[in-house]
């Protein structure tokens, strides 16, 4: 019987494991696109965004923030500079925006 344990020892640490991701989804999330689609997906964002705007980001550019989503808007915060992105309001979005996402790391 003891060898039926050892057989399944693997398996159950899969489902275990595989618990402990569903249980905790936000902790191990990666964004699903690449920089640049990213990146495309928040152009409803550019008039809010650029330097010394004073412009509230609009419902297209908050429903963009909120599809978006925490982990991807963090790959474009922490990413490389963007031309005529002001890096700190792209960081104000989600508050903005009430996404109310967990700030980026």
């Amino acid at each position: 019987m003891e060898k039926g344990l050892v057989k399944h020892k693997p398996l159950t640490l899969m489902v275990l494991l595989m618990m402990v991701v569903m249980v905790h989804p936000g902790s191990s999330q990666a964004c699903p696109s690449t920089f640049f689609g990213a990146l495309l997906q928040l152009i409803p964002c550019r008039p809010a965004v650029a330097p010394f705007s004073p412009i509230p980001p609009s419902d297209a550019c908050c429903n963009a923030v909120r599809t978006l989503g925490q982990p991807c808007m963090c790959v474009l915060i922490n990413g490389p500079p963007i031309s005529g992105i002001d890096r700190n309001m792209a960081m104000q979005l989600p508050t903005k925006c009430t996404a109310n996402f967990p700030p980026c790391e």
